[in-house]
């Protein structure tokens, strides 16, 4: 069974890539091309050049919004498909008497929290335009590591929680455990290096615009995955 829901977890996630590939292409790319153009105008003023002076890109925008987008996207969605599926395997039947459509779900929506929210509020989406080129290592690197904190910071909330619910109320281990969590949030973010390398004549709208395309569309994703992985799920579990 877990074999089964592994390939229609890959084939969820990719599914949903490609409809948050045509939403990102038609909401978040215009904003892109926007912080793009705004920092090439930048370059030439500081530089005193013509624009047609500037350097070829290696891949083209047209490839990047295109088949660039879908590529990554695309292996994006199924390797996080995949570990939804071995994840959905793991927790069914073990946390409360969910069905297969609401545990896949749940399951969405505390992805989009740990995966979404949570990282954002420390590392928030910036256009490519906008970033030291040569920290780009040391942002993505602290980028993945408050997202691995926040996933170990439920795993580890979720494991408090099951110890003291053997000799406490459910209500009063279930509030520990997620301060326990926001705990280790808040001391993983104070350790963390900041990042603020917005230029201060960015525009404030272009840069919230694209945050908000930008967090629409992993919302796209993750929801899309939970829902269509959950009726196939459903299927799985109904065979004798």
């Amino acid at each position: 069974m877990t074999k089964s829901l592994l390939w229609r977890g890959m084939l969820a996630g990719i599914l949903a890539a490609l409809i948050a590939t045509m939403f990102a292409r038609v909401i978040a790319e215009p904003h892109i091309d926007l912080a793009i153009g705004h920092e090439n105008a930048h370059v030439v003023h500081h530089m005193d050049m013509p624009s047609d002076g500037e350097q070829a890109e290696l891949v083209s925008r047209a490839t990047q919004k295109g088949a660039g987008l879908l590529t990554a996207l695309a292996l994006y969605g199924a390797a996080v498909g995949g570990i939804f599926a071995l994840i959905f395997a793991y927790g069914y039947g073990r946390f409360g008497r969910f069905g297969p459509r609401s545990f896949a779900l749940l399951l969405s929506g505390i992805a989009i929290f740990l995966v979404v929210i949570v990282p954002g509020i420390k590392y928030p989406q910036t256009p490519p335009a906008v970033g030291k080129h040569e920290t780009v290592g040391l942002r993505t690197a602290a980028y993945f590591a408050m997202i691995a904190l926040s996933v170990g910071g439920a795993v580890i909330a979720a494991k408090i929680r099951s110890v003291l619910a053997l000799s406490r109320p459910g209500i009063d281990a279930t509030l520990i455990a997620v301060g326990a969590y926001g705990a280790m949030v808040v001391l993983g973010q104070y350790l963390l290096p900041s990042v603020d390398e917005v230029p201060a004549d960015f525009p404030a709208t272009l840069l919230w615009n694209f945050r908000l395309a930008s967090i629409a569309t992993q919302l796209l994703l993750w929801a899309t995955i939970g829902i269509v992985f959950g009726l196939a799920a459903e299927r799985v579990m109904a065979r004798p």
